[in-house]
């Protein structure tokens, strides 16, 4: 046998050793489980070798495919493609690759919180704290300047700067050292799929994103486009506050790509990509939180993050640039959506109101950022998008007139300044665009503090002295009066009501008219009720029962704003069995998202909100008096088109068929009052509900219509002590569907029921609670 040289015979072998480590590694098995996930006709995930291939049927006759793997431990989208019917497959990214960033600061209570606390003697010690401090709104946790109170100081009043002794609480000001920023490293090594429904999900466990550990996830529906991609993760660490920016790098420059957006005119804006690489993201201002990546004749990837969910409250809602596009390098760029590190606006007020989300140890934080593949350019392509939020407006239903409540339009204030009673303020225009058509707007009222006890008394030695000026209420009211009839339209309504600071109910107190109503705060000797030119009849309130026994002369609405945190921190608990909060005027309280939200909500104001709406149920449903509701609530102030108003606020639907003319909201307050309504963020819609039955076999009925593919209704109950609920998948329904429900209810031991609905874009629609017997007879 003839010997090869040495040096051959080593090169021979390697070659054979590489042959065969390159067969090994094309045979391998796939790196992802399959075992929870079941095979269905137009939902399919199978594995390639190493790689993982999910392939689903879209909108239409639209057929996707995703082909991923792992590479160095980071997930990577292989190829998104996409075709119609049978025709050739068309690549809108190859190599893409997640984008992730995070930074975190430290959560504190705000002394706003604290001081109805102090009013109700109650005693900061770390568990009252514990209560509240994840839920504040006068924070700013990125905020390093000098703590200092702006011209509203009641409103941005930081925490104490020497802390709270006793507790965990640092002091004022905040410090370079609680602020971290991190990008997300991946050190993933394998992936599971699961499928539920019209759905499926791959897990990509082994990330890393600063003081968060989780994974990565991506999930596509059948029937629809939309791909969501999240890092679902959570923290040890106590105390903290985030933000995220997110979204997909790798896309490829070619000639014709591009990155587009409409910006606040609403104006098409283009970047190709021909300038110097991109060290940081570039913020875009884009409009209804939306960028594209335009890849030529191939098609469009939208990115844009959940419509609500995505913003903690504000004071304002003005666009800060909620999308970015960046150049990696002359052949790659990425795009995505952003959070600010501060409120845009030069106030100072405002730059105290930046909360970000809270992170409360062990919860699973969702960091989401919804993907948009389809065919077409940019310009339809964003039509695609909108479609899943009606175009950023309130779709009618008939027999509902779609209401928001709480917008700080301080009417009447601003028509005096104008010295214009016709003066058409620029909120009303913004109003008008979103499909608004009852916009109950607030004149803020700030009166003398009052006790606990409902009387009045001098403001409180804590109290601070850089509150807003008090102003004469009665001229405000007859200028916001006289402006909400000329701002009004044949189907617009504008309602001249108030909210109180100070107020003797406790906490903040809204009041919504169903007629013009006067009154101020009573001096010494003044009678209860007085004619005064050119008012007529004037109500001088000096305690709790004064302001009761006006509402209920006078049709008018009570509702507490944010209750459990600002102003209203400790409320209304510290009330519930006061004789005036028994009052049937006494409504209930004002829900809004934020306020501290938790980014592991997967409900709208899941923490603070709902568990309220069950309590008032609990509370009230054995008093001979009617069940307490919610309404939902704005918050924000000054508004003008261009801002995110969608974004910042859930809104109510009111059944009522016609919408009342401005000189006569009564039929307005008289649905409110019986619980004629429901509240939503806008994509899942009630067209129908009842409670059917008598007894303990009762149906719930509901005809629900969303957009964003629906993951449960809910059934939540009572008996006057303990809460109890159903919840039923729903991710069986397609997108953009419709369905009529007809569950059965055991009403033993049960006393009141309400229904909700919730989507994957954790926004969804609330009904009120509905009693199951009779209302209990006065003693």
């Amino acid at each position: 046998m003839k010997l090869y040289p040495k040096k051959l015979h080593f090169s021979v072998t390697t070659a054979c050793l590489l042959l065969l480590s390159s067969t090994a590694w094309a045979a391998a098995p796939a790196v992802c489980n399959l075992s929870a996930y079941k095979a269905q006709t137009g939902l399919t995930a199978a594995a390639d070798g190493s790689a993982l291939v999910v392939t689903w049927n879209g909108e239409g006759d639209q057929e996707l495919r995703l082909r991923m793997s792992i590479n160095g431990g980071t997930p990577t989208i292989d190829e998104l493609a996409m075709r119609r019917g049978s025709g050739a497959w068309s690549a809108l990214g190859t190599n893409l690759t997640p984008d992730f960033a995070v930074t975190t600061g430290l959560r504190r209570i705000s002394n706003q919180q604290l001081q109805p606390l102090y009013g109700l003697g109650v005693k900061i010690t770390q568990e009252e704290l514990n209560k509240y401090r994840w839920d504040p709104f006068w924070d700013a946790p990125l905020d390093m300047r000098e703590p200092r109170r702006g011209p509203n100081g009641f409103q941005g009043n930081p925490p104490p700067v020497d802390g709270l002794p006793g507790t965990d609480q640092p002091g004022l000001g905040r410090k370079p050292s609680e602020v971290q920023r991190a990008e997300a490293v991946f050190a993933v090594s394998n992936c599971s799929v699961t499928s539920e429904g019209g759905r499926l999900t791959v897990s990509y466990p082994g990330v890393k994103l600063g003081v968060f550990d989780g994974a990565l996830q991506y999930t596509v529906y059948k029937g629809t486009n939309l791909v969501k991609q999240e890092v679902v993760a959570t923290t040890k660490q106590n105390w903290v506050a985030y933000k995220y920016d997110g979204g997909l790098k790798g896309f490829k420059i070619a000639d014709d790509s591009r990155a587009t957006w409409r910006d606040i005119s609403n104006t098409w804006q283009s970047y190709r990509f021909g300038g110097q690489r991109n060290e940081d993201r570039v913020p875009l201002m884009a409009s209804n939180r939306l960028v594209l990546a335009e890849q030529g004749n191939a098609g469009s990837i939208g990115a844009f993050p959940p419509p609500h969910k995505f913003f903690w409250s504000r004071e304002v809602a003005t666009n800060v640039g909620y999308n970015w596009y960046r150049k990696d390098a002359n052949n790659t760029y990425g795009i995505g959506v952003r959070q600010s590190e501060h409120e845009d606006l030069a106030e100072e007020e405002y730059q105290a109101n930046w909360t970000l989300y809270s992170a409360r140890p062990g919860t699973e934080q969702l960091m989401t950022v919804f993907l948009y593949p389809t065919l077409a350019a940019s310009e339809e392509a964003a039509n695609q998008v909108l479609a899943f939020t009606h175009g950023d407006k309130y779709k009618h239903v008939p027999g509902y007139q779609v209401m928001q409540h709480h917008y700080h339009t301080d009417l009447g204030q601003r028509l005096i300044e104008a010295k214009n009673m016709s003066a058409l303020l620029p909120d009303i225009e913004a109003f008008k665009a979103l499909g608004i058509n009852i916009v109950s707007q607030i004149d803020s009222v700030q009166i003398a503090g009052f006790s606990m006890t409902g009387e009045l008394t001098p403001p409180p030695a804590n109290a601070n002295p850089n509150g807003p000026p008090r102003r004469d209420i009665l001229p405000i009211t007859q200028a916001s009066i006289e402006g909400a009839k000329r701002s009004s339209d044949k189907n617009f309504l504008v309602l001249a009501n108030q909210e109180v600071f100070g107020s003797p109910l406790g906490g903040h107190t809204d009041l919504l008219f169903s007629k013009p109503v006067f009154w101020d705060q009573a001096k010494a000797g003044q009678p209860f009720e007085e004619t005064i030119a050119p008012y007529g009849k004037v109500y001088h309130v000096g305690s709790a029962n004064d302001f009761i026994k006006m509402a209920e002369a006078e049709d008018v609405l009570i509702s507490m704003p944010h209750p459990r945190t600002k102003g209203s921190t400790g409320f209304p608990d510290a009330i519930k069995d006061k004789d005036y909060f028994q009052s049937p005027n006494y409504h209930g309280f004002g829900l809004r998202w934020g306020m501290g939200i938790d980014g592991s909500e997967r409900k709208t104001c899941q923490y603070r909100c709902l568990p309220l709406i069950d309590d008032l149920s609990n509370w009230t449903v054995d008093k001979a008096i009617p069940l307490k509701y919610a309404i939902s609530i704005s918050e924000v102030r000054w508004q003008q088109p261009g801002d995110d108003i969608y974004g910042s606020s859930p809104i109510t639907y009111v059944k009522l068929a016609e919408l009342p003319p401005p000189t006569n909201p009564k039929p307005v307050i008289d649905a409110l009052m019986k619980g004629d309504m429901y509240i939503t963020t806008g994509e899942v819609l009630v067209t129908n509900y009842e409670v059917r039955g008598t007894g303990n076999n009762r149906t719930i009925v509901a005809d629900i219509e969303w957009t964003f593919p629906l993951d449960e209704v809910e059934i939540v109950w009572g008996d006057g002590k303990k809460t109890g609920r159903q919840s039923i998948s729903t991710k069986d329904l397609p997108p953009f569907g419709t369905h009529h429900f007809e569950i059965p209810f055991d009403a033993k031991g049960k006393k009141w029921v309400r229904f909700a609905a919730w989507d994957s874009a954790y926004q969804g629609a609330i009904l009120q609670p509905v009693r199951l017997g009779p209302m209990p007879t006065k003693k």
